[in-house]
């Protein structure tokens, strides 16, 4: 039969799981309503809606982890074989509870941050642009703020292991060796790290700017502290490390502006009338809402291989527009020629030469005959 203190030690465990289960639900219940009034005074304060939003769970868990604590140390009694590690897993779960509330109000102050410098959608001003910026370095100071907060609650976690102070006496006492060994393991993630952190606050490339990399069009979607994702024109996600952007040389049609210039060429005959094409161009351009007004200009290029090059060049407030102006025009003139002059589509002329007896053969007296070449 058990002896008196494993019947105590029974009792006192019973007792002691009853009140964390109370204590459990109490607290939860307290956080809900936490919830619920600090929501209720959010409506007159979005500082306080972002606060209930994000802060929401780990608040009530560490409202609960609190309580759970509370309830060992008031009914548990100290001899307990068990009263060691459960404290000191409740230490290292504060710790943590604590850690992911502080990591949640660091996301308020880049919401709050980000409504208040970088609001709106990317679009096609100036300040559209200083949004973008803003918008960049503030995702990258969250990311690296986060970063910061979880190693630190990882450290306190460790300093709650009675034997950390003897591994930290150690790997101080080798400090030097581990020092080169970590950062020779560790200098392609550093680097990468610290291209981000220089992407961020250099100005070379902002979430959204329209760039032109390994042969693939495409507007940058994210940056991270070690990578960059580009969406690219056709919806895939190209995801280049961070150190591409500082060491390769890449086009960002969006540093400074939006408006691009952007040419549409077609080769015709030599009958072409040049001044009825430069006035369809400038009908087309007026009627097409992606022109920007800035440049429309009709220019001959190169005469090459029996028909005239014609460049036609047009501008647009951004790349997608630029590239949908520069298709219509095409299409455009295309249709015009077709309709109104057949005849300065491109052509090949074949030249026969006809000799009389006698008489000496003459350049061009031949029969001349035209075929639509392929």
């Amino acid at each position: 039969m058990p002896d008196t203190a494993e019947i105590e030690s029974a009792t006192n465990f019973a007792t002691t799981a009853a009140w964390v289960v109370a204590a459990v639900i109490a607290a939860y219940l307290s956080g809900v309503a936490l919830s619920w009034l600090v929501h209720r005074l959010g409506r007159r304060s979005q500082v306080l809606r972002d606060i209930a939003e994000l802060t929401r769970r780990p608040v009530r868990a560490t409202l609960m982890v609190i309580a759970t604590t509370a309830a060992v140390r008031r009914t548990a009694a100290e001899h307990e074989s068990w009263r060691g590690w459960v404290d000191h897993a409740l230490v290292i779960a504060i710790i943590a509870s604590v850690t992911w509330v502080v990591a949640g109000l660091v996301r308020v102050a880049e919401r709050q941050a980000l409504r208040r410098f970088a609001g709106g959608d990317s679009g096609l001003t100036d300040a559209d642009r200083h949004r973008r910026k803003i918008k960049t370095q503030v995702v990258t100071l969250r990311r690296l703020a986060i970063a910061v907060v979880v190693v630190l609650g990882a450290a306190a976690t460790l300093m709650t292991f009675p034997s950390f102070s003897d591994i930290g006496k150690t790997l101080f006492a080798s400090a030097g060796v581990l020092s080169v060994v970590a950062g020779l393991a560790a200098q392609t993630s550093l680097g990468s790290v610290f291209a981000g952190i220089q992407i961020a606050f250099s100005d070379a490339v902002r979430v959204g700017d329209v760039v032109v990399l390994e042969n693939e069009w495409g507007r940058i979607e994210e940056i991270t502290l070690t990578y960059v994702v580009v969406r690219v024109w056709d919806e895939r996600r190209l995801v280049l490390p961070c150190t591409y952007f500082t060491t390769t040389p890449f086009q960002n049609w969006t540093r400074n502006a939006t408006e691009l210039l952007g040419t549409a060429e077609l080769d015709v005959d030599f009958t072409v009338p040049f001044d009825a094409m430069r006035a369809e161009l400038d009908r087309l351009l007026r009627d097409n809402p992606k022109w920007d007004g800035r440049v429309g200009v009709l220019q001959v290029t190169d005469t090459i291989d029996g028909v005239v090059r014609i460049r036609m060049l047009v501008s647009a407030s951004n790349a997608p527009a630029l590239f949908d102006l520069r298709c219509d025009m095409r299409e455009g003139m295309v249709a015009w020629l077709q309709r109104t002059n057949p005849g300065a589509l491109p052509r090949r002329r074949i030249e026969h030469q006809t000799e009389s007896p006698g008489l000496p053969a003459q350049v061009g007296a031949g029969p001349r005959t035209r075929y639509n070449g392929d």
